[in-house]
């Protein structure tokens, strides 16, 4: 009996009129994500690719630190393995990837 009124309130549109309507929704998106790219992930990419540098360049005598905290000498290189002296006469191995600084050569002050 009583019609609603919402039936009688739409809008018809030609069709393939709104060509560009049905892709700026997507604009947004593409953006965010060319801006996500620009200031995360490369820069992440960046400091990923410096760090393993720096990791296959330690060689023996270099002062690390372990993910730990550690801080010792290298005194031996194995392939992925190192074998780090903590203090005289403690001595443990540690995989290459979980060193997170390479301190370089320094001798110590006693010496």
């Amino acid at each position: 009996m009583f019609s609603s009124p919402a039936y009688a309130q739409t809008v018809g549109s030609a069709p393939g009129a709104s060509g560009f309507a049905a892709y700026s929704g997507f604009i947004p998106i593409v953006l965010m994500v060319v801006i996500f790219y620009f200031l995360l992930i490369r820069p992440q990419q960046a400091r990923a690719k410096q760090h393993k540098a720096m990791i296959d360049g330690a060689k023996k005598g270099d002062v690390v630190v372990t993910g730990g905290g550690l801080v010792g000498r290298i005194t031996k290189v194995e392939g992925d393995e190192v074998e780090v002296e903590l203090a005289p006469n403690v001595r443990v191995r540690a995989i290459k990837s979980t060193l997170t600084e390479v301190r370089g050569t320094t001798k110590p002050a006693n010496d």
